[in-house]
């Protein structure tokens, strides 16, 4: 098995090219620190995308911010930001899709293929009742519905690609390490097998969903 992860160099990321050695594949590991690429520099995507021949298995993309530079989550409208508000579509919607825009000919046409980009379920317009955190809210559930259209185009030329949003729970990362207050968050390793546990039982009829860390689907 041949797979790819781009932000392998994060905590779910390089948790995630770990379990799938130890699952026996072969995995490329990509991310800004150490290969230059930038989610948020389609020339990047395209110039580092560009190099690697596939197939792939699977691509996973587990890039992604909560905070972005000093900008942290909103915790009312008056805490709005426009250039704070377009960086977080920039990394955590625009950038997963432009990663698929150029990842999507390193996935095999016939056979069981799997492209995932992590979400959350903050991202859910459905199980939204607390409110806040515009931008991240807004930028993830933008993202679900990027993956949901892109796995309606891909399906008709990728049979058996199963295209989804994943949700790795509350994980112990520097991404929430100032958020998690009394929240219960596993650690990098466990989430990454629950992911991976998620991706062995999903069938291409899943494509286009949004699902948990436990495989269960989340409203959008």
């Amino acid at each position: 098995m041949q797979v790819l992860v781009i932000g392998a160099s994060g905590g779910i990321g390089s948790a995630l090219a770990c379990a799938a050695e130890g699952r026996g594949a072969q995995v490329t590991r990509l991310s800004r620190s150490a290969d230059g690429l930038d989610v948020t520099d389609e020339a990047s995507i395209e110039r580092t995308l560009g190099a690697l021949d596939g197939p792939y298995d699977a691509v996973l993309v587990a890039t992604g911010a909560l905070q972005i530079g000093d900008n942290g989550p909103e915790k009312s409208l008056a805490a709005l930001d426009g250039p704070a508000f377009a960086a977080q579509f920039a990394l955590n919607a625009i950038g997963p899709a432009l990663v698929l825009k150029h990842a999507a000919r390193l996935l095999p046409r016939q056979g069981r293929a799997f492209f995932a980009a992590l979400s959350a379920r903050v991202g859910s317009i459905g199980d939204n009742r607390a409110g806040g955190w515009y931008g991240y809210r807004a930028a993830k559930a933008a993202l679900n519905q990027l993956l949901h259209s892109a796995a309606i185009e891909l399906g008709r030329t990728h049979r058996d690609l199963i295209c989804v949003a994943l949700h790795p729970g509350t994980v112990q990362t520097p991404l929430t390490r100032k958020y998690l207050g009394r929240h219960p968050a596993v650690p990098p390793k466990e989430a990454a097998a629950n992911l991976w546990s998620v991706i062995d039982g999903l069938e291409p009829a899943h494509s286009g969903g949004f699902y948990d860390w436990a495989g269960k689907e989340i409203p959008w």
